[in-house]
């Protein structure tokens, strides 16, 4: 007999935040540039704009990842120097899915970056979720420790 796993939307955020010691500009030089993603995001092959616009609200790009998965994103809030805030309309086994990205100064030469996201599944097993939710905590780590070593190089 076939166990009928029940399958149902789940919600949960992740939140991963760390110190690089690189100024405050600097990084925002960095993380602003959101197609400069394969320099630091995990398993980034290219970005594309789908937009004119490069910066600010209204943006929008498509990830390639190595495995030929693709993602789009649109930027629906930015503080210039401060955070921007994307949604992810297509790509994920998500209904919903918003990430900011946001920085502030600890000191002249550290900068604090956080890097959280909320998101609503589509229909899936509670233990498919959980995989999805631990996936994107190592996902976020790992490219922010990326960054970091290349922003402190």
């Amino acid at each position: 007999m076939i166990k009928n796993v029940r399958k149902s939307f789940h919600t949960d955020s992740v939140k991963k935040t760390i110190t690089i010691k690189a100024s405050k500009e600097k990084v925002w030089q960095k993380i602003s540039n959101i197609a400069g993603l394969s320099s630091w995001v995990v398993d980034v092959k290219k970005t594309t704009y789908l937009s004119k616009k490069r910066r600010n609200v209204g943006t929008i790009r498509k990830i390639t990842f190595t495995d030929g998965n693709t993602i789009e994103e649109h930027v629906v809030a930015w503080k210039e120097g401060e955070y921007f805030t994307y949604i992810a309309t297509e790509g994920l086994p998500l209904r919903a899915y918003v990430a900011t990205i946001s920085i502030k100064t600890k000191n002249k030469k550290t900068t604090q970056l956080t890097w959280q996201s909320y998101f609503n599944s589509k229909k899936m097993s509670i233990k498919q979720f959980i995989k999805f939710v631990t996936f994107m905590g190592a996902f976020y780590e790992t490219s922010l420790e990326n960054l970091k070593k290349s922003l402190e190089k």
